[in-house]
């Protein structure tokens, strides 16, 4: 360790590496990206890497992946197996979340065997399953998005004043940061309707294409205009938009027409999206400034041409916007405030249900996995984590405590970050730049709850062997949501969407037991309970009795009450504020087992994969809605 690292500094290590004073001037949010140098003593270079032999005595690639890759050769000391893991992360996010295992090592162009490695060591932390021969992204990778969204302060500060700008107007309220050539979403209310706004959290639209767009473009110089052009000429269809639809460019990407847009934009400070990205879709936008005189997003209301135009949303929205903008301004400017539930700064511990806490985590995971996990992909990430404790920014050392990692290792894996785009800094801290929703974020925040179940449905009924369901609450009824069933000569013959009597369920008695006081008697003065077979429950007052002694148990069975011979045992699923929303359950004959083998065997199994369901569901609803359907 140099003196430097033992007294405590905190500079930037692209200027302490190279000797050069802090700038003290904060970083360009625009296209332009800063050039790290890096310090000594990396455990495995760039440099090292590249001209480490790759197949057949080829060279090893030295591109991070498919999405925006930069345009410089990486810093001597990069982290190459940290740029690896993230190459092999971008690329399953650019293909919806799965892709096969063989195709990931041809769209990488890295060798079969460093993949293999990459997934096992994200596997080992939660964010990737394998299914089929596919790698799949997980929804617990979403907390790389929540730590930027957690740190911007833009979702937690502004976000409930635009769901109530929402509900005022009754239209779709957006709110977009700047990134890059960019703008990116970063919080949606969406009003549900048949024509209705499809963008989800993280998704990135060109600064040409869409109402706040231009507003950023307007603080651009020639340098960043420079950039456009290049990133235009590249890719005039802009492909590496997602969420782009065909053809939504070709009118809009001249440079005059932009320019004047952007002109236009600046003279009145508004942007405006009339048809653009697709016929009937109408949008206006404010921007909303920092306390730095920035911009710190844009405040867009989203409409049809059936409901709005252009004009009548100038008249009748905008002076209401305008308010909201300036109270969303002064929110910004006043002190910062941790939710309770806000992404920690220790590092991520997805793997399973009781894995150790902070560095604890990767460390008994390489000893678990060995040569195959890549220990510096995990402390990258970490670092990523971290820097969501903060929403103005960690010094270095703040960084190497938050992570649990050595100074040397948190300042490799910034200079790696920043190369990437995915840090930034002004010399004394550094902050997570947007950059870090395309790490999977826009797909994984549209999952179902039925979808986020399946993989731990499918891990239950192969841990249990036998059919393992989730239901929600539909009126009186349950309805199946989710199922994976088993193979059995004899076994339960339901479908998804299929509905049953909750009070004759054990599915149905955790829904209930959920329910608020007032709600379950409600329930209970209105419902009929005709007995389905000789021994179900048709009392309202026993029904209640059991409905309290589920609450306290947590758990319910029920047996021969719906059929005879069939014997369901049942926990619930809680959402972010330990509401009930769904259950889970395992049915079987009753000859499979006894009442008090079932409590002993699959109960336990039962609990843990509810408790991942909500895991992965407080992840991925932290700062985007899932529907439970």
């Amino acid at each position: 360790m140099d003196e430097k690292e033992r007294s405590g500094d905190d500079r930037d290590p692209v200027a302490a590496a190279t000797g050069a004073p802090d700038p003290g001037t904060p970083a360009r949010t625009g296209p332009r990206r800063a050039e790290p140098a890096a310090p000594a003593e990396a455990p495995e270079t760039h440099d090292q890497a590249r001209n480490a032999p790759g197949p057949a005595g080829q060279a090893r690639p030295s591109e991070p992946g498919p999405a925006e890759t930069p345009s410089s050769e990486p810093p001597p000391e990069a982290v190459a197996p940290l740029m690896r893991g993230i190459a092999v992360i971008q690329a399953l996010a650019a293909s919806r979340g799965r892709r096969r295992v063989s195709e990931l090592a041809r769209v990488t162009g890295l060798a079969r065997s460093t993949v293999d490695r990459v997934l096992s060591t994200l596997e080992r932390l939660g964010y990737v399953r394998p299914y089929e021969g596919d790698a799949v992204l997980t929804p617990a990778l979403m907390e790389l998005g929540n730590a930027y969204l957690a740190a911007s302060r833009v979702p937690d500060t502004l976000g409930p004043i635009a769901d109530a700008l929402a509900d005022e107007l009754d239209e779709s309220v957006s709110l977009a940061v700047p990134d890059a050539d960019g703008a990116r979403f970063v919080h949606q209310a969406t009003r549900r309707r048949a024509m209705s706004l499809a963008f989800r959290i993280g998704d990135r639209l060109p600064a040409e294409l869409g109402a706040p767009g231009v507003l950023f473009a307007a603080a651009w110089d020639e340098q960043d205009w420079a950039a456009w052009r290049h990133r235009r000429a590249a890719d005039p269809d802009a492909t590496a938009f997602a969420a782009v639809p065909p053809g939504a460019v070709a009118a809009t990407g001249d440079e005059r027409v932009f320019r004047a847009r952007v002109e236009a934009s600046h003279r009145d400070g508004t942007g405006v999206d009339d048809q653009m990205i697709e016929p009937g879709l109408v949008a206006i936008a404010l921007p909303v400034p920092d306390p730095a005189g920035g911009i710190a997003c844009a405040l867009s209301v989203v409409s049809h041409t059936s409901r709005q135009t252009v004009d009548s949303l100038r008249e009748t929205v905008l002076p209401r916007m305008r308010e909201v903008a300036d109270r969303m301004a002064a929110g910004l400017a006043g002190p910062s405030e941790a939710s309770p539930d806000e992404t920690s700064a220790s590092p991520p511990t997805h793997g399973t249900p009781d894995a150790p806490a902070g560095s604890a985590a990767r460390l008994a995971a390489k000893s678990d996995l060995g040569p195959e996990f890549v220990e510096s992909l995990a402390r990258g990430l970490a670092v990523v984590t971290a820097l969501g404790g903060s929403a103005e920014g960690l010094p270095l050392s703040a960084v190497a405590d938050a992570s649990g990692l050595a100074r040397a290792t948190a300042r490799r894996a910034l200079i790696t970050l920043t190369y990437l785009g995915y840090v930034t800094g002004d010399g004394k801290r550094f902050r997570l730049t947007p950059k870090v929703l395309d790490l999977g974020y826009s797909h994984l925040s549209g999952l179902t709850l039925p979808q986020i179940a399946r993989p731990h449905l499918a891990a239950l009924a192969e841990r249990v062997h036998d059919s393992a369901s989730l239901a929600i609450l539909a009126g009186d009824d349950i309805q199946y949501a989710g199922r994976v069933a088993v193979a059995r000569v004899m076994s339960v013959n339901i479908t998804v969407g299929t509905r049953l009597p909750a009070y004759a369920t054990a599915m149905g008695r955790v829904l209930l037991a959920g329910l608020t006081a007032a709600d379950r008697a409600a329930y209970l003065d209105r419902v009929e309970l005709p007995a389905l077979t000789p021994h179900t429950v048709t009392a309202p007052a026993d029904l209640d009795a059991l409905l309290t002694a589920t609450a306290q148990a947590g758990f319910a069975l029920a047996e021969d009450e719906l059929e005879v011979g069939l014997r369901s045992i049942a926990v619930p699923v809680r959402d972010r504020q330990g509401k009930v929303i769904a259950a889970v359950n395992v049915a079987m004959h009753v000859r499979r087992r006894t009442v008090a083998e079932t409590e002993a065997d699959v109960l336990p199994p039962l609990r843990a994969a509810a408790a991942r369901i909500e895991r992965d569901l407080r992840t991925a609803t932290r700062y985007s809605g899932t529907a439970v359907v």
